[in-house]
Formats: structure tokens, sequence, C-alpha cells
């Protein structure tokens, strides 16, 4: 009996093994799929709602400390306004709202792709708010699709911060994107961001397989 218990404890360690090398070998890359939201400055937030109002958590999201709020604002560009406008904390340092491209036709405003946080170039928009209103300057993109991970995620997915890489959507409409920005850094969640018009466009769902080819 022994020695059939060291062959059965053997075969397990195999086994074990084998589980760790097929989870490790999947490289597929979970996907949020985003709609248009704002992120609002702290002195933002008091002007749209009063002075020291806080914001009222209702999800965390996949990146760690984010997390969507109750609270909506209107916004108004110079063709037209856009009412429940989700609003996702905490506080940034700049205020900056995320829209698809159709809601560029709706607003009357031309926004570019960019990088969250890169607002230079970016036009103006006013925002509504049950206390009042502010009107910005700049601070209006559409986001370029990103993948957010750790260091350790990027080292074992071959990529480094900032590369630009293409993914290969799995599916019946699947296909290819190019142009995804790698945002590494080991405050991140892996997981790659593409707004509602792409993922529409390619039938890409929360439960899509999501895999780099570069």
């Amino acid at each position: 009996m022994g020695k059939y218990d060291a062959l059965a404890e053997l075969l397990i360690e195999v086994l074990k093994e084998g589980g760790n090398l097929k989870k490790d070998d999947d490289n597929s890359i979970p996907v949020g799929i985003s709609n248009r939201h704002i992120h609002l400055s702290k002195n933002d937030l008091d002007a749209l709602f009063g002075v020291g109002y806080q914001l009222t958590k209702i999800k965390d999201l996949s990146q760690p400390t984010q997390y969507a709020c109750k609270e909506t604002v209107t916004i108004c560009g110079p063709k037209g306004a856009i009412e429940n406008v989700r609003i996702l904390g905490p506080v940034r340092s700049e205020t900056q709202v995320e829209i698809i491209k159709a809601d560029c036709y709706k607003l009357g405003i031309i926004a570019p792709v960019k990088m969250s946080g890169d607002l230079e170039g970016t036009p103006g928009i006013t925002v509504i708010g049950p206390k009042g209103s502010i009107f910005l300057s700049k601070g209006v993109i559409i986001a370029q699709r990103h993948i957010h991970m750790t260091l350790e995620d990027a080292k074992r997915l071959g990529v480094t911060d900032g590369e630009q890489v293409t993914i290969q959507i799995a599916g019946l409409r699947g296909g290819t994107y190019s142009n995804v920005v790698v945002r590494a850094n080991n405050n991140s969640a892996l997981e790659c961001h593409i707004d509602t018009e792409e993922a529409n466009a390619i039938n890409l769902t929360p439960d899509s397989k999501i895999t780099i080819i570069k």
C-alpha cells in the first residue's frame, strides 16, 4: 500500500503542476466597457453640489480605489445637452469628462481621442449640478483604448508601460484593435478598457476573451 500511496501522491503533484501551468499560460485579459462619465475636482464638486459635499459610492470598480457614484450631472455643449452623466470617484486634481464619438454630434463639440489626464488641446463644456454650474475651459476627451496592468503582468505578457499594442478579440464578430496603450504600474488591476461604441462594433461583452498579439 505504501508504494501505491507514493504513486498517488506523485500523480496529485503532477496534476497540481499541470493546473498551475495552464493558469500561468492563460494570457487572456479581462475587459471593461466604459460609457460616458465624469471625474470631478474637489473645487468643482463643491460648486456643483455644495461646499463639503461627499460623493455617495454605489459600486466599486475593477481598478483599486475607483468607484461609481450615485450622483450624476448634465453636460451642455453649443448644440445640446446630455443628462445623467455618472460621476466616478474619488475626486481628482482636475475635472475630466469622458464621452463617446456620437456624443460629440449631440453636444456640438469635437473631442479628441486622448489618454486619461492628457487634457491639453481639449474642448471645454458646461457642467450642471443640483447646486450650481461650472464652465470647463478644457477637459473633454474620447478615451483611447488601453490596458491596465501591474508591472508583474507586463513582464509576463512581454510589454512595457506606454507601449502601444494590438489586441485580438475572440468571437463570431471578433477581430483586432490596434493602438491599445499599456498602462503598467502597481496601483492597477489587469483589465482592458474599451468604450461602448468600440465594444458594440465588435460584439464585445465582459465575458469576451482578449489577448495581446502585438
